[in-house]
């Protein structure tokens, strides 16, 4: 095989494909039909990254052909077969945008198509911690079921994301693969230009997370090659239009390894035969490192599990959920009180119990010791119960403290899984991530009724108590140290958290204590304590200590910031916020969109457009990333009024916020239920009808200073 020859009639035999379904679709619809993917603020990502211009027609899709046709230039040299690659992938795009154009139904199950913007942005803090290592994407056929699914569940077990294009996709399901977003196995389409939306996917990363200036193309690729850790698995015969989009994949770094004889590229361009040992080399040729925690369970253990949702046709036994006692609780002891690794089962274990039934209570209780462990460490590791038990294939774990609910399916039941099991798994997990501070760590499991209920009021309330009072005391105030949160800067080079005790992490999953734990595990990690001094502006929440860490660790790109304020000098997002708050004028208010949402918001923009002009380590003056829990604090916006000039959000997300949101406000405005003053999508969208309920509802926001 000639590769260069195979890349331009690769290329050009999309080209011409593309050129005609434009044709087609303009000679049915017209040149002014819109065009544009769904749920996404980027139109076609990939043109407009390499043109800069978000295309809206059809009539400028006729002329974005021309791109193609620029980029594929017939030379046998790698730069031109990696451009003509390029050209093959945007006619790529185009094919696939006019599915969505033209057809009722672009995609049906199981193939996924698209994916929008908000799922990219929900990875973003796996894609940070490396709980996501990577991303794999495998094109084509295996030779048989066994192969497809050896291969595909070794990236999964390792927690890479893994997109599958072409009859792998069948041959992953009849393979026993469990495939979807919630296991990080995505089936896009079986046409060979389904691959353009993993390209989306790294471009809207690069976007969404590095805020690059779109038509910049040679930044875009050293971004996808430097921050993207993709490669491509190409099973199965290579044909002209695989092998341009293989060149495609190369001008964005992402090597390829292949199970047909060609002439090779040292790391862009392998072949591996040995099915055992393709996903091997994929990772080496990456530089991908996984760790493994090796633990004793008879079912598969990975961040890939976490999304997984036991049904109720599937579920052998369930644990609370509102129907039983169910809690879990992290506590300190002494060295001598524990046993390390000692896991005990008090009651009977899931064997006994009845179909008819289906349920028993469950209570969790691991303790752990060490000389460098503190009790503000407890919660930390509570909380990270809810990652472990999710990562076992066939459980779900909903909730913490008192309020879980537990299922076991029954695939992990006829394995083998036993609740000692979840003992095993925590012990694991826990010395593994928390070595620093626990030395010693024993798991009790409880399923007798009256014990589960006698430990709950002997060892879980009086904590869950403390705790709570303990952190309702805890004010930026009360602190002399607040920390910052560099993790986003390997996606976002000048984004720089500073989290306090009243404002978490942007992203919904760094306290203040997560923080300092942080610290204590790694003294030179992504988390660092800065002394609040040099106050310039207590209301605006502005220090001079706070400034000069940010510019450091900015490297120079944001010199100012401050905590409280929508308006001057906001602290900077880098993509995986859970929230944005942005102005709107006539009501002289703020608008709260939630990444969950996919609609309209009365400023005219989905929560994909606003966070367009919010992520990517840069300063938005009225637009502000922040988490959910952050809505009801008494410092959210306090610059600019509080949490009082707050008159739309989601339904969803105000029911989420509205008890302790009605809190605050009862505590700062004297107003009872001000959540029902909220404005949400069920009540009104458009402007005027929502400046009509505010009225009628006499908003507080309505009577404040003007906000502009």
């Amino acid at each position: 095989m000639n590769l260069y020859n195979t890349v331009f009639a690769g290329a050009k035999q999309a080209l011409d494909t593309a050129a005609e379904y434009v044709e087609k679709a303009i000679s049915i619809k017209g040149m002014e039909h819109k065009v544009a993917f769904p749920d996404t603020a980027y139109s076609m990502p990939l043109i407009y990254a390499i043109t800069g211009k978000k295309i809206s027609t059809l009539e400028e899709l006729q002329a974005a052909v021309d791109i193609v046709r620029n980029l594929i230039v017939r030379k046998e040299q790698l730069r031109e077969a990696e451009n003509a690659g390029m050209g093959a992938a945007v006619a790529a795009e185009i094919i696939e945008v006019l599915k969505y154009v033209t057809l009722e139904k672009p995609y049906e199950d199981p193939c996924m198509g698209f994916l929008p913007d908000a799922v990219i942005r929900g990875w973003g803090v796996g894609l940070v911690t490396d709980d996501i290592p990577g991303q794999a994407v495998i094109i084509g056929e295996f030779p048989d079921n066994e192969s497809a699914a050896k291969v595909i569940k070794e990236y999964q077990t390792k927690g890479l994301l893994t997109f599958l294009v072409g009859k792998v996709i069948d041959q992953a399901i009849e393979g026993g693969v469990k495939v979807g977003l919630e296991f990080r196995v995505m089936p896009l389409g079986y046409t060979m230009t389904s691959v353009i939306h993993v390209v989306t996917v790294a471009i809207r990363a690069a976007l969404i997370f590095g805020a690059l200036t779109p038509g910049n193309w040679e930044e875009f690729k050293k971004y996808t090659y430097k921050r993207i850790r993709a490669f491509v698995n190409a099973v199965g015969p290579l044909s002209n239009f695989k092998v341009a989009c293989g060149a495609g994949a190369i001008n964005l770094g992402f090597p390829i390894v292949t199970d047909q004889n060609v002439a090779e590229v040292p790391m862009k361009l392998i072949t591996q035969k040995d099915y055992d040992k393709m996903a091997a080399t994929s990772l080496e040729i990456r530089n991908i490192k996984v760790k493994i925690t090796d633990i004793p369970i008879p079912v598969a253990f990975a961040a890939a599990f976490e999304g997984e949702r036991i049904r109720k046709e599937a579920m052998f036994v369930e644990f609370g959920g509102g129907k039983t006692d169910s809690w879990e609780l992290v506590t300190q002891r002494d060295i001598g009180e524990i046993e390390d690794h000692k896991i005990t089962v008090i009651g009977d274990d899931i064997d006994s119990v009845t179909q008819a039934e289906g349920r028993m209570p469950l209570a969790v209780l691991v303790e752990v010791a060490g000389k460098n462990m503190q009790p503000d460490f407890e919660p930390v590791l509570e909380r990270r119960i809810h990652y472990f038990m999710n990562y076992i294939e066939g459980i779900m774990h909903v909730g913490q403290r008192d309020t879980t609910w537990v299922r076991i399916g029954k695939d992990a039941y006829e394995k083998g899984f036993r609740l000692r099991h979840f003992g095993e798994v925590l012990y694991a997990k826990i010395l593994d991530e928390f070595g620093a501070v626990v030395d010693k760590c024993q798991v009790t499991i409880i399923t007798q009724e009256a014990k589960v209920k006698e430990y709950k009021e002997k060892y879980a309330f009086p904590k869950y108590n403390h705790r709570d009072e303990r952190i309702a005391n805890m004010t930026d105030e009360s602190v002399d140290t607040f920390y910052s949160c560099t993790l986003c800067q390997s996606f976002a080079p000048a984004h720089v958290c500073i989290v306090t005790p009243e404002r978490l992490g942007l992203c919904g999953a760094v306290s203040w204590l997560d923080s300092k734990t942080t610290k204590e595990l790694d003294s030179t990690g992504p988390c660092q304590p800065i002394s609040k001094d040099g106050v310039e502006d207590s209301i605006k929440g502005c220090w001079t200590s706070i400034n000069e860490a940010v510019n450091t660790l900015s490297q120079g790109k944001v010199n100012r910031i401050t905590l409280y304020s929508l308006l001057e000098d906001p602290m900077t997002s880098c993509g995986c916020f859970e929230c944005i708050a942005g102005i709107m004028p006539e009501a002289n208010g703020i608008v709260i969109v939630n990444r969950e949402y996919s609609g309209q918001s009365p400023v005219g923009m989905t929560f994909g457009e606003l966070a367009s002009m919010t992520g990517g380590g840069v300063q938005s003056p009225g637009f502000m990333g922040h988490g959910r829990h952050f809505i009801s604090s008494k410092k959210f916006i306090s610059a600019e009024g509080g949490p009082g000039r707050i008159v739309w959000m989601p339904k969803e997300l105000k029911d989420y916020v509205a008890d302790r949101l009605n809190a605050t406000a009862k505590e700062l405005y004297a107003i009872d239920n001000f959540t029902d003053m909220i404005c949400d999508d069920t009540i009104a969208i458009e402007s005027e009808a929502v400046l009509e309920y505010l009225t009628e509802k006499g908003h507080p926001a309505l009577t404040m200073d003007s906000l502009l």
